[in-house]
């Protein structure tokens, strides 16, 4: 082969070695970059916007949406004298809660629907009775999970119109029993740091704690 044969050969090879380095470098670059925009996990959407409330907490201290302001929160209704779900309701968000222990800013609170009756110190007891927290918590009390009362109206205002959440008094024709009150809703909802409302989950279903860990992780990583 001439010399003039073999330079050719060579710059021929070599510019197809060039072309597959160039290409296997591009592949690698591409898989190992950021995810592709349609892979990506989608964003939770806006439910709503809470507007600003007043009610009182278990310890018969004001509380509003500032108490709130920067955390991710958890909330649910329940009413005390509930035959139903509302036991294993709160002593699920207690799980929620010890598993968060480590986390300041994930927080939680419970309204009732039936304020005639739920005094604070009556949601106090009950909070104490399902394990929502114990004496040695009487610190945090005020901050981590507040047991909500207050007007019938303010409540209807937070829950229903804010939170999405179903809660109606039953007429004397629909009760089981004289304890038999309400419909309300065995829902989960978790509200952001801005007070919006983010996420729905039910309570009462198989892996609705992986669920609501998630969704609080998510909204904690915003």
């Amino acid at each position: 082969m001439s010399p003039n044969s073999k330079l050719a050969h060579w710059v021929v090879w070599g510019g197809l070695a060039v072309v597959i380095l160039a290409i296997v470098f591009a592949f690698v670059r591409e898989q190992s970059g950021e995810p592709k925009t349609h892979l990506a996990k989608p964003e939770l959407p806006v439910l709503s916007q809470l507007s600003d409330f007043r009610l009182t907490n278990q310890l018969a201290n004001p509380v509003g949406l500032g108490n709130f302001k920067g955390k991710v929160w958890f909330a649910d209704i329940i009413f005390t004298r509930c035959a139903g779900p509302c036991p294993a309701m709160t002593r699920r968000m207690a799980e929620l809660k010890e598993h968060f222990v480590g986390e300041p800013d994930v927080v939680f609170a419970t309204l009732t629907t039936d304020p005639d009756h739920d005094t604070p110190e009556i949601m106090h007891r009950f909070a104490k009775r399902f394990g929502a927290f114990h004496e040695e918590d009487r610190r945090q009390e005020d901050h981590r999970w507040q047991f909500l009362t207050g007007s019938k109206q303010e409540i209807v205002r937070l829950a229903v119109d804010g939170m999405k959440l179903i809660a109606r008094e039953k007429s004397p024709g629909e009760q089981a029993s004289p304890d038999d009150l309400f419909i309300h809703a065995t829902l989960f909802v978790v509200i952001d740091r801005q007070g919006r409302l983010r996420g729905v989950l039910e309570s009462m279903e198989d892996g609705w704690k992986e669920k609501a860990i998630a969704l609080a992780t998510k909204l904690l990583n915003e």
